[in-house]
């Protein structure tokens, strides 16, 4: 016999073995302090060196967070060039490279290239045998100043303008008209450069 309506189910089985189908998560306080010895054992067996690599800063996908400056994944081959770092180098001294990654943008590329320099000017590359220096370590000078883990910390995402008076140009400026003619003009470039063209033979053609 079947059930209708909305009424109560007589007789529900519904006493299951639910221990062995809730998922507990009691070793929450556990796992955060062996994290936490963790990062403490790592940062003793790192000596004077950064705790983290140093990372690009890029900007987040899609409009909704592109406003946003945030850690990549590593820099491109031409800010290393540009910023005068081997890319073999780079990942000796803690730099983080990423061959597939392209520069979109100029402003983009050049807040990289002068973190990767801010970097640069703080290194100190200590010798592996301390009477046989090689190329690229740093001067014993350098070796005696102070030393910081402090990572580098991103530029503001964008600058604020001080607030100023509206000229007469912006007023009389019809934004939204601009917009739609510079749309224009590129969406019917390539059918006004053929008709143009047609144009000049028939009047070459009327010449002769």
């Amino acid at each position: 016999m079947g059930f209708r309506h909305n009424n109560v189910l007589p007789v529900n089985h519904f006493h299951k073995d639910w221990q062995r189908r809730v998922r507990t998560w009691f070793d929450q306080p556990g796992r955060k302090l062996r994290r936490r010895n963790a990062r403490k054992a790592k940062a003793t067996a790192l000596g004077v060196r950064p705790l983290t690599l140093l990372r690009p800063a890029v900007r987040g996908q899609t409009v909704r967070y592109n406003r946003k400056l945030r850690e990549g994944r590593g820099f491109t081959l031409a800010e290393l060039k540009e910023a005068g770092i081997g890319r073999k180098e780079a990942r000796g001294v803690g730099i983080v490279v990423d061959h597939r990654r392209r520069n979109l943008s100029e402003e983009g590329k050049k807040l990289n290239v002068e973190r990767l320099k801010a970097y640069k000017s703080r290194l100190i590359v200590f010798p592996r045998k301390a009477g046989k220096p090689k190329k690229g370590d740093s001067s014993p000078e350098d070796l005696k100043a102070a030393t910081t883990r402090a990572s580098i910390v991103f530029p503001e995402a964008y600058s604020a303008e001080a607030p100023r008076k509206i000229t007469s140009e912006e007023r009389q400026l019809e934004a939204y008209r601009t917009l739609r003619i510079a749309r224009a003009n590129a969406r019917y470039e390539g059918v006004r450069k053929i008709r143009a063209a047609k144009k000049e033979e028939e009047e070459a053609a009327k010449k002769k």
